[in-house]
């Protein structure tokens, strides 16, 4: 037992708090200004193109399709689901988010999606394997 009174739960709940205070209200301009510089995620070279840079949303777009992105950025953030609580754990826990997620589509929109979240270590064929057991358990099922 420790002197200090908070507990390692006490510590994630009050950063699972601030993370989601962060994007309760993100600041407008902020959303700009980090996208000054920055790539447009569809327009980035190819890994093997040693040295090109992709298209830059504020070389791409004038003010006004650029504000436009923008409010629609700020909008995606505002709306974003709190998963703050999810985050901080993994985090703490040393996991990080895998790219492979299920998808339970429903008539217009999916109805649930399935995340996973793995240790460094785990080979890719160890997660490869684990996401498409869960979603064979769940096919059965539907």
């Amino acid at each position: 037992m420790t002197d200090l009174p908070y507990t390692d739960d006490d510590l994630r709940a009050e950063a699972a708090r601030q993370h989601s205070a962060l994007t309760e209200d993100p600041d407008f301009v902020g959303v700009g200004e980090g996208m000054e510089g920055t790539e447009i995620e569809s327009h980035l070279p190819p890994a093997e193109a040693d040295g090109a840079e992709g298209l830059h949303w504020d070389m791409a777009l004038d003010s006004n399709a650029f504000e436009e992105a923008q409010r629609a950025i700020h909008d995606l953030i505002g709306g974003a689901a709190d998963v703050s609580e999810w985050a901080v754990n993994l985090g703490a826990d040393g996991l990080v988010p895998y790219d492979g997620q299920l998808t339970l589509d429903g008539a217009e929109k999916p109805f649930a999606r399935i995340h996973f979240a793995f240790d460094e270590g785990t080979p890719e064929e160890m997660r490869l394997a684990l996401v498409q057991g869960v979603g064979g358990a769940i096919a059965r099922y539907l």
